[in-house]
C-alpha cells in the first residue's frame, strides 16, 4: 500500500465551482417552472439529463481524447446517477404533487446536516467541528425564516408519504455526495459526469413512462419559452452546474459542498423578484442575510490535507 498526497485543488477552484453550483442552480428553478407548465417534471428531467449528459460524453470521450471507460466505471456512475438524479430529484418531482413546496424546501434544506451526520457516523467517523455545527444551525435558521410560519401551518393536512419520499432523496443525496470521492470513477472528470447524467436520465425516463405516463400530444403545446429553457437546463444546469457539483464532491470537504441547499433559494428568490415580479419583503431580506452569514462560518474553514490510499492489486 502506497500513500500518496494528492494536488490539492486551490481556494480560487472551490469558490469558482461554489459559485457556480450557487449561482446556477439557483437560477433553473425559474426555468424548471417554464418546463413543467407543459411537460411531467420527471420526463423533463430525464429528457434534460439524457440529451445533456449523451453530447457531453460524446465531446469528452472523442474530441477531448478520453479512454474507452470500463465496466466499473459505468458501475460507478450509474449508482451515482441513480442516487443524485433519479431518487433525489425524480423523488422530489413526485413529492412537490403530495406536499406543499414550502415544506419540501424545507425538508430539501436539511441536506448539509444529514451530509455531516452520515459524515460522522458511517463514514470518515469524524465529529463535526464547533464552527460547522454553529454554521449549519444558523442556515437553518435562516431557512427557517425565509419559509416563514404561514408556509408550515397554513392549515393543510401534511402527507406523509410526501414527506418519507423528500426524506428519502435527501438522504440519498447525501450518500451519493460522500460515496463520490470512494467510488473507481473514470479518470476523465467530464466523462465522470457525463456518465452520471446519462445513467440518471435513463432511469428518470423509465420512472416517468411508469408514472407519469407522457404522450405525444404533449409536445402539440411546446412553447419558444419552454424550448429555451430546455436548452439553458442542459448547457447551464447540467453541463457547467452539475460537473462543477461533482468535481467539488470530488475536491472539497463534503459540508462546504452541501452548502448550496442553503444558498439556491435565496439565489432563486431574487431572480423571482428580478424576472418574475415576485414580491420581496424585509423577512426575505434577513433570511438571506442570515443564510450567507452561515455560509461563510461553514466555508472559512481550512481545508485539512487530503491524502488518497491507493492499492497495488
Amino acid at each position: 500500500m502506497t500513500v500518496i498526497t494528492a494536488p490539492q485543488p486551490t481556494r480560487m477552484q472551490i469558490v469558482l465551482a461554489l459559485l457556480a453550483v450557487y449561482i446556477i442552480w439557483g437560477s433553473t428553478y425559474l426555468f424548471i417552472h417554464f418546463m413543467t407548465e407543459i411537460m411531467p417534471p420527471l420526463l423533463m428531467s430525464g429528457i434534460r439529463n439524457v440529451i445533456a449528459g449523451g453530447l457531453l460524453y460524446l465531446f469528452a470521450r472523442f474530441r477531448s481524447g478520453g479512454s474507452a471507460p470500463e465496466f466499473k466505471h459505468w458501475r460507478s456512475a450509474s449508482l451515482l446517477g441513480f442516487m443524485l438524479l433519479a431518487v433525489a430529484n425524480g423523488g422530489l418531482a413526485i413529492a412537490l404533487r403530495l406536499i406543499p413546496s414550502g415544506i419540501g424546501a424545507l425538508l430539501t434544506a436539511m441536506l448539509p446536516l444529514w451530509i455531516v451526520i452520515l459524515n460522522w457516523l458511517a463514514f470518515n467517523k469524524q465529529k463535526p467541528s464547533i464552527s460547522t455545527i454553529v454554521g449549519l444551525g444558523i442556515g437553518l435558521v435562516g431557512f427557517l425564516v425565509l419559509i416563514g410560519p404561514t408556509s408550515l401551518s397554513s392549515g393543510l393536512s401534511l402527507n406523509w408519504i410526501g414527506v418519507v419520499i423528500v426524506m428519502i432523496g435527501v438522504a440519498s443525496w447525501g450518500t451519493a455526495t460522500l460515496l463520490a470521492p470512494r467510488l473507481p470513477l473514470h479518470p476523465s472528470q467530464l466523462q465522470a459526469t457525463s456518465m452520471q447524467m446519462f445513467a440518471g436520465g435513463v432511469l428518470l425516463l423509465i420512472f416517468s413512462f411508469v408514472y407519469e405516463q407522457p404522450t405525444l400530444a404533449m409536445w402539440n403545446d411546446l412553447t419558444s419559452k419552454a424550448g429555451w429553457s430546455l436548452v439553458y437546463l442542459i448547457v447551464f444546469g447540467s453541463w457547467i452546474g452539475f460537473t462543477a457539483y461533482a468535481w467539488l464532491a470530488q475536491n472539497a470537504p463534503p459540508h462546504i459542498t452541501s452548502t448550496y441547499a442553503y444558498v439556491n433559494p435565496v439565489v432563486a428568490m431574487l431572480l423571482g423578484w428580478t424576472f418574475a415580479g415576485e414580491k420581496l419583503t424585509d423577512k426575505s431580506l434577513i433570511a438571506a442575510a442570515i443564510i450567507i452569514c452561515a455560509v461563510i462560518i461553514i466555508t472559512s474553514q481550512r481545508k485539512a490535507k487530503k491524502v488518497v490510499v491507493e492499492q497495488h492489486r
